[in-house]
C-alpha cells in the first residue's frame, strides 16, 4: 500500500475513533436554544392568548412577542460532540449543567417551579397592567402553601387570607415571617385568618371576605438555621375587577411578565400601542410594575429575530449582556418599568426612533 494511501487511511481510523469516542463520552453540561415566540395579542390554536371579559376591550394590531428558550432535560446526558457543536454554533449556549438544574434538581421539579413562577408572572402582569390604568385591585395576603408535616399542616391552608400574626396586622408576605421568627422555636404563634372557602366565596359574590379565626401554631425550629418557623409560605392574592384570562401552555418561568402586561394595556386602551409594528421582548415584572432581568437573552434576542421582530424590549439588567450580542436588523430598547416601555412604544408609533432608551455594550 502506497505510504500516502497508508497515511490517509490510518488518519481516517483515528478520527472515526475519535468521532466514537466523543459520542460515548458524557460531558456535566446542558444546551440552551432560541425557542418559540408567541404574539400575546394573538390567538394560539383559535383561542386568544388575552381573554378580557367583563370590561370594555379595543382592537389590536401588530406584535407584542413573548420569546422563550429551549433547554436540554435534567435527565440528559450530553456527550463530547454535541457540547462542542454547541460551543462552536452561534444559534445556541453550552452551559453547566448545575447551571439549569442546581442543587441535583430534577427535570419534573424544575417543571413545577417554572409553572409556578409563570402562574404567578400572570397575577403580577395583570395587576401592573390595571396599575398603570389606574384601575383599583385588592390584593390579599395569603397562605400559598403548607410543608408537610410541618406544625401548620391541617391547620392552615394554601389561599387562608391571613389578617395578623399575634396581634399585628400583615400587609406584606415578607411580614408574615418577620412576626414568627420573632418567637424562639417552640413558643406559640397565633394566627388570625379568614378561611379559603370563605374567602373564595367571596371573591366569587364580589365581596370583601369576612369572618375571621384564631388559630395557634407551636414553632419549630428552622433546617439549619436557628429561627422559629411554621411551615407555610405566604403570598399575594389578588381580587380583580374583571376577568383576565391568559391562556398559554407549556411555558413556564416568570420572563413573560412585561409583554403579558403591555398586551392587557393594549386590549384596554383605546388606539393601538404597537402602532402595527412587530416588538418582541421579555422581562419579569412585579405588582408595582418594575421589570427585572432573565436568562437566556442572547437565545430569545435570536429567537425574536427569526420570527419577525424589528425591536426587542430588554430588561435594563440584561441590556449589556444583549447589546454585545445583537442579531442584524433588531433595535433593543432599554425598559425599567412598564411606564418606560409605553412610553418607548409611544415613542416608536409616532416614528421617535431617535428618543428610544437603548442598550449599550460595556
Amino acid at each position: 500500500m502506497p505510504r500516502r494511501t497508508a497515511t490517509m487511511l490510518a488518519s481516517t481510523l483515528i478520527l472515526i475513533a475519535l468521532l466514537c469516542a466523543g459520542v460515548l463520552i458524557k460531558v456535566p453540561y446542558a444546551e440552551m436554544s432560541p425557542g418559540p415566540t408567541v404574539n400575546t395579542l394573538g390567538d394560539v390554536e383559535g383561542d386568544p392568548v388575552l381573554r378580557i371579559t367583563g370590561h370594555k376591550t379595543y382592537k389590536t394590531s401588530g406584535n407584542l412577542n413573548m420569546t422563550t428558550v429551549r433547554v436540554t432535560g435534567a435527565d440528559y446526558s450530553m456527550n463530547l460532540v454535541e457540547a462542542v457543536s454547541g460551543w462552536l454554533g452561534h444559534d445556541s449556549v453550552v452551559v453547566p449543567h448545575d447551571t439549569l438544574y442546581p442543587d441535583g434538581k430534577t427535570e419534573e421539579e424544575s417543571t413545577q417551579e417554572n409553572a409556578e413562577e409563570f402562574s404567578q408572572s400572570q397575577e403580577s402582569a395583570k395587576v401592573a397592567a390595571l396599575k398603570e390604568l389606574n384601575i383599583p385591585v385588592t390584593s390579599h395576603v395569603v397562605v400559598s402553601s403548607v410543608v408537610k408535616d410541618s406544625p401548620a399542616q391541617g391547620k392552615l391552608h394554601a389561599g387562608d387570607v391571613i389578617k395578623n400574626v399575634d396581634g399585628s396586622a400583615v400587609e406584606k408576605p415578607e411580614d408574615v415571617a418577620k412576626l414568627v421568627t420573632k418567637r424562639k422555636p417552640g413558643q406559640d404563634v397565633t394566627f388570625t385568618v379568614i378561611p379559603a372557602k370563605t374567602a373564595a366565596a367571596a371573591e366569587k359574590a364580589g365581596k370583601e371576605p369576612e369572618g375571621t379565626e384564631k388559630v395557634t401554631l407551636t414553632t419549630v425550629k428552622a433546617p439549619k438555621e436557628d429561627r422559629a418557623i411554621v411551615g407555610i409560605q405566604a403570598g399575594t392574592d389578588h381580587t380583580f375587577p374583571f376577568d383576565i384570562d391568559i391562556k398559554l401552555a407549556d411555558v413556564g418561568g416568570p420572563s413573560a411578565g412585561l409583554m403579558f402586561s403591555l398586551g392587557i394595556l393594549d386590549k384596554l386602551t383605546p388606539g393601538q400601542l404597537t402602532g402595527g409594528k412587530f416588538i418582541a421582548g421579555t422581562g419579569t415584572i412585579d405588582d408595582d410594575g418594575k421589570v427585572g432581568p432573565i436568562g437566556g437573552i442572547t437565545m430569545k434576542l435570536v429567537g425574536a429575530r427569526d420570527a419577525g421582530a424589528r425591536y426587542f424590549l430588554t430588561p435594563d439588567e440584561n441590556c449589556e449582556s444583549a447589546a454585545a450580542d445583537t442579531p442584524d436588523g433588531l433595535t433593543l430598547i432599554r425598559v425599567k418599568n412598564i411606564d418606560d416601555a409605553k412610553k418607548s412604544l409611544d415613542k416608536l408609533r409616532a416614528g421617535d426612533t431617535a428618543g428610544l432608551p437603548s442598550c449599550s455594550a460595556g
